[in-house]
């Protein structure tokens, strides 16, 4: 241990010396414990197992022309309480989501003039912890400038992570998950949730739910405290970077989740429904009309936007084919965009768009229009959303918001709320991390905010080790429109991202994404030309994009990962690896007992190694616990359905 950090420690040392008593609240299945105490700070601490995991940090909060908040407090009052409930999703990837966990609500105040008061509200459940604060509304109704919300994550061990540096609060927070030890951040870097950790003792991932009039989280490196230590920052409101202005409120007022996701198992992660868990409820009454499913994209991706009449009903066509419900219409379809005389409600003079969707009408299709997120004007977006209806449009893609101060949170929430009460889906993208809305607002069908395929036109970044981080980081978070699909697969030896259309993994990788990747409203990417013909197409006719239940078979954070998904009575079976070939046998224990299935795979075969296009087709019967081997490729796949 340095200097610093044996200082850090003897300063914590103190400040619990002055500090009540410890309350204590662990997870119902024991395992998980978080401790909270007050005196000249207000101290959380969590541990795994009875090990220590994140040592005592402090919370606190600082304010434009107000004293700090969070210093000689004391607890007045705590409670707790045990939940044990269900609920029915409908973005699903569990038919019911079990919600159970113990609460501790606390109530602090200050010891000394002026008596402000604090809650704290905090949650274990089995897979994790997670804490928020409520201002409340005492002596008159105070309104307030946060300037910080100090909260430090004072890990035990300097530990392995993944995460992403944004670099800047004004980002798409489309970067990659690099592996680093603690030890390894700088001060200047943006780290974007969530970030992955693996500890002596289990994995965990920071990140935030039921992010709401607030503004959005990342942490930052705290190399004054040590190696291993982070602060929580949050984004400016636009214009207030000098200032440091970050969260307006008048009290009473809530704070988002401060969510601490823990497990065994890189895959127990995955699995977790804990953001989802804190989220506010649905308050839609109606969701019969919210229809998860795949989407035909448009031209751009396979070399350019033609945004004429033939070429989009040329992607109509290929969707009625396979059987998918959208046709997403991209940029350019109402002309110039993000310019001061853009019109979102007046489509560009070439395209007849009645035409276009009375055609999709009668190919089962309904359409989904882009739109560029500085030509919405919000003061007319029900208006806008009112026409859209009209049309007939399923919903909108809205692109390039790059931000989420607390004015951006509030305009996500504006905009999902108004495009629900005209029965139309929203997918954000150049949008920041998932935090749960899905579950409030289910019209809020996926979002961008990751590195997806797009990045294979212009770059090496989209590498099979990349795809293989995303479900153990940003996928935790919640949805990822990754937009998988592309059938030009390449080895690196052939990938030029100059070409468009290549993606750098093989053909069975690609197919894998649809099962792995969380995205009920999933774009697959490619020309028709691309499909027709090849090897797993069969596969994207069946495949589904919301589950009744989801399993990580195995899986190690940037290596390898193998998932089944149920929808009904059918299975699906999908595993991806890195740049190295992996052959591993995988048990069909979650079958049902006493029943034959037809297992279709899709697998990688000798010559996929020299040509990533190459995939052989199987079919053969299966039962509960029969093993399967599966043999990837180097950046490969295995993609089945099993009936």
């Amino acid at each position: 241990m340095t200097k610093v950090q044996l200082f850090f420690s003897f300063l914590l040392f103190i400040l619990y010396s002055n500090a009540d008593a410890q309350h204590e609240l662990l997870s119902p299945d024991g395992k998980i414990s978080i401790q909270f105490s007050a005196g000249s700070k207000i101290i959380y601490s969590v541990s795994y197992q009875g090990r220590p995991v994140i040592d005592p940090s402090v919370i606190g909060f600082t304010f434009v022309r107000v004293p700090p908040l969070g210093q000689d407090m004391e607890i007045v009052s705590s409670e707790k309480r045990t939940v044990d409930e269900t609920w029915e999703p409908v973005l699903k990837r569990y038919a019911r989501v079990r919600n159970h966990f113990n609460e501790l609500d606390l109530e602090l105040q200050e010891k000394r003039f002026p008596l402000r008061k604090l809650r704290i509200e905090c949650r274990a459940f089995d897979d994790g912890v997670a804490f928020r604060y409520q201002f409340p509304d005492h002596f008159d109704k105070r309104s307030y400038t946060l300037t910080n919300e100090n909260v430090q994550f004072n890990f035990h061990d300097n530990c392995i992570s993944w995460a992403a540096d944004h670099k800047s609060y004004h980002s798409s927070q489309e970067h990659e998950y690099f592996k680093r030890m603690f030890s390894d951040f700088t001060p200047d870097m943006v780290i974007g949730l969530p970030m992955t950790v693996k500890t002596p003792v289990c994995y965990l991932a920071i990140t935030e739910s039921n992010l709401a009039d607030w503004a959005g989280m990342y942490l930052k490196a705290d190399k004054e405290a040590g190696n291993r230590n982070f602060k929580l920052h949050l984004a400016p409101l636009p214009g207030q970077e000098e200032t440091g202005r970050k969260v307006e409120f008048s009290t009473p007022h809530y704070s988002p989740w401060r969510v601490i996701m823990m497990a065994e198992t890189p895959g127990k992660l995955v699995e977790s429904e804990i953001v989802t868990n804190l989220a506010d409820p649905c308050v839609l009454e109606d969701v019969s009309w919210i229809k998860p499913g795949i989407s035909a994209w448009d031209h751009w991706w396979s070399g350019g936007v033609k945004m004429d009449n033939e070429t989009i009903r040329k992607y109509i066509d290929f969707a009625s084919e396979m059987g998918w419900p959208y046709q997403l219409i991209d940029w350019q379809w109402y002309g110039p965009f993000n310019k001061k005389d853009a019109d979102i409600t007046t489509p560009a003079q070439q395209l007849d768009m009645p035409s276009i969707l009375a055609y999709a009408k009668s190919k089962n299709v309904r359409c989904i229009c882009w739109l560029h997120s500085n030509d919405v004007d919000l003061g007319q977006f029900e208006k806008t959303c009112a026409l859209y209806e009209s049309w007939g449009l399923a919903g909108v893609k809205i692109d390039f918001m790059n931000r989420d101060d607390q004015k951006m949170v509030n305009w996500y929430r504006a905009i999902v709320e108004t495009a629900a009460r005209h029965h139309l889906m929203v997918d954000f993208h150049g949008a920041y991390k998932p935090t749960g809305m899905r579950r409030t607002f289910p019209n809020l069908i996926t979002r961008e905010g990751v590195m997806g395929n797009e990045y294979n036109k212009g770059s090496l970044r989209v590498t099979p080790e990349h795809n293989v981080t995303i479900p153990f980081t940003r996928m935790l978070a919640g949805p990822m429109d990754y937009t998988p699909g592309g059938f030009l697969n390449r080895n690196p030896d052939k990938f030029r991202n100059g070409e468009p259309a290549n993606v750098l993994d093989t053909r069975c990788h690609t197919l894998a994404q649809f099962v792995i990747y969380d995205s009920p409203l999933t774009v697959a990417c490619d020309d028709p030309d691309n499909y027709k013909g090849q090897v797993g197409v069969g596969f994207l006719k069946e495949v589904k994009t919301v589950w009744d239940d989801t399993k990580v078979l195995n899986g190690e954070i940037g290596e390898y990962i193998t998932m089944a998904r149920r929808n009904g009575k059918e299975w699906f079976m999908a595993s991806m690896t890195n740049s190295e070939g992996r052959t591993f046998a995988v048990k069909l224990d979650f079958l049902e007992a006493g029943k034959a299935y037809t297992m279709t795979s899709f697998e990688d075969n000798d010559e996929t190694a020299v040509d990533a296009e190459k995939a052989t087709q199987k079919e053969r019967i299966v039962r509960k616990n029969d093993l399967v081997t599966i043999k990837m490729a180097p950046g490969g796949g295995f993609a089945a359905f099993i009936k």
